[in-house]
């Protein structure tokens, strides 16, 4: 199901078939150095990623972390979305692409048009980021879409700190 479209992009809910392209990108390692190991070996596990993170977050909220794949071909190059954690006091924001499409505009491109979607269709009024302190890629892209660094925190149950930015929409 389609949510968003931009000029380049599909952002749609993902499904067991999207489990080939989540099993690569939650292995990449970046994902693994910023974000984490998921434990996701084989398609098994991607699919069960899939139902129990995205798919239940769709049933349960209504948003969640989304494909993003071109408009001219389809090809699946990232996610990008919104993000409810018990661990925080509001939504935020979530994205991550392969490598080979990074460094193209697209993560810009994405995140801009899912803070528009929390605006307008979800009414939200705040968004929330939370990224690794050495992920510079991330955090020069929260700076650019107008986040404010708040602090750095830590999770309840992670072992690492984060830091926290947030951003108005109203």
């Amino acid at each position: 199901m389609r949510i968003i479209v931009t000029e380049r992009l599909i952002l749609s809910q993902l499904q067991p078939e999207d489990a080939p392209f989540i099993l690569e990108l939650v292995n990449e390692p970046d994902w693994l150095k910023y974000i984490g190991d998921r434990g996701v070996r084989n398609l098994d596990d991607a699919r069960g990623y899939i139902e129990r993170g995205p798919q239940d977050m769709y049933t349960r909220l209504g948003y969640g972390l989304y494909r993003v794949e071109l408009k001219s071909d389809g090809t699946a190059i990232g996610l990008c979305g919104l993000i409810k954690r018990d661990t925080l006091p509001e939504v935020d924001i979530g994205f991550a692409f392969l490598e080979r499409h990074r460094g193209q505009g697209y993560a810009r491109e994405a995140a801009a048009a899912t803070l528009a979607y929390a605006r307008t269709t979800l009414g939200l009024r705040r968004v929330l980021a939370i990224t690794s302190p050495g992920n510079g890629r991330s955090i020069q892209l929260l700076e650019k879409l107008g986040f404010r660094y708040q602090e750095n925190l830590l999770l309840a149950g992670g072992k690492d700190e984060v830091r926290l930015f947030a951003l108005g929409l109203s």
